[in-house]
């Protein structure tokens, strides 16, 4: 049951910190239990709810997990510097240089202080930021439009009603002329989440709210919640288009399915399919959860790809490994050839790695441009 991987940070803790402590027993017996517990918060949130994704905790203990089990990451890296350099200092003649405890402990501590920053500024209400996208081809009817994307809410215990409800009102008065969604919405099953996502009926944009799934809704009742999305005023684009209109001006907004959606047994990303029938000449953004595909979108004279997944990389220098299993995509504005790819943030992320440090959350704010404006 107890999976070893994720204990070995707490076990490192434990090793280097609690035990060489000149703290009573009682107390390192303690905290030694609540850091292996820590260590297994993904198999706490399987057991409560059959799900990795969906911890079915009160929000206050999701919250405690993830400044525990964050704390526990951020400290590991710090005691293993601590031991590179008293390792470099005994192999030195005449350094006689150790680490003293205190600086262990202290760097525990500043792994605790970074945890809780972390869990803070992932599950606040996000900021609103402002990206200006040209579009070379962009008819002067949509000149100045504006697109407010949102992606990867994971609506759970620990983005509850509540917070959903201040991000529709948020995103309500930036009143952009469309809102879109590129995927994740939820993480739990359609009972368990039935009234955190209901505040969504309330989206409101002059266009509509348009949206792809992402990969986590294949972690559930994929049929089931295309429904209840769809029922909630929320217009899906599975490898479809829909033409958008100023006067005679058009501007297509199409979408794809997820990459994950074939091992679920539904079907993956058909760009093609999703362009069938566009009118020829007008300028394409496309809604695809996942950026890897951005160069294929582009040679089929997308203008304008959207997209989420990433969470941003959610710590800054983690985002580096992220971007490797994105083709190097994982937070904001590419350029690849005439296309431009954004990748957004997150409006929340997964409940399960609830952290941020230098990569925030946003709700996405873009107008459109012609290249000449």
């Amino acid at each position: 049951m107890i999976r070893l991987i994720p204990s070995l940070p707490a076990l490192y803790v434990v090793a280097r910190v609690v035990w060489p402590s000149p703290w009573p027993l009682a107390l390192k017996l303690g905290l030694t239990a609540l850091l292996l517990a820590a260590s297994q918060y993904h198999l706490w949130s399987r057991l409560s709810s059959g799900s990795v994704f969906a911890p079915e905790f009160p929000r206050p203990v999701v919250i405690l997990f993830n400044l525990a089990f964050g704390a526990l990451a951020l400290a590991l890296p710090m005691l293993l510097a601590l031991d590179a350099a008293a390792l470099v200092g005994a192999v030195l003649p005449g350094t006689g240089f150790a680490v003293p405890l205190a600086w262990r402990i202290a760097a525990l501590l500043v792994a605790v202080a970074l945890a809780a920053v972390a869990v803070s500024q992932a599950v606040r209400v996000p900021p609103t930021k402002d990206v200006t996208a040209a579009l070379p081809n962009l008819p002067p009817g949509f000149d100045g439009y504006t697109i407010l994307h949102l992606s990867d809410l994971h609506i759970s215990r620990l983005f509850p009603a509540a917070w959903t409800q201040a991000v529709v009102a948020r995103a309500n008065d930036l009143g952009a002329d469309l809102i879109v969604v590129t995927g994740d919405f939820i993480d739990g099953s359609l009972a368990a989440r039935r009234n955190d996502v209901a505040p969504l009926r309330a989206l409101r944009a002059r266009d509509g709210v348009w949206a792809v799934p992402g990969n986590h809704e294949h972690f559930f009742d994929f049929d089931g919640w295309m429904r209840h999305l769809a029922g909630l005023g929320i217009r899906m684009l599975p490898n479809a288009h829909t033409v958008l209109r100023r006067g005679g001006d058009a501007l297509v907004l199409a979408g794809v399915t997820d990459r994950s959606a074939p091992a679920t047994g539904h079907a993956g990303p058909d760009l093609a399919a999703a362009l069938a029938g566009a009118p020829a000449g007008a300028p394409i953004v496309l809604l695809d959860h996942q950026p890897a595909n951005a160069a294929r979108a582009a040679a089929h004279g997308v203008g304008l790809q959207l997209s989420g997944h990433t969470h941003g990389g959610m710590i800054r220098g983690l985002d580096r490994l992220v971007a490797r299993g994105n083709a190097g995509f994982v937070s904001g504005a590419y350029r690849i050839g005439a296309m431009l790819l954004y990748v957004n943030n997150g409006t929340g992320l997964w409940p399960g790695f609830a952290l941020r440090l230098g990569r925030p959350s946003e709700l996405t704010r873009i107008t459109l441009r012609g290249s000449a404006s």
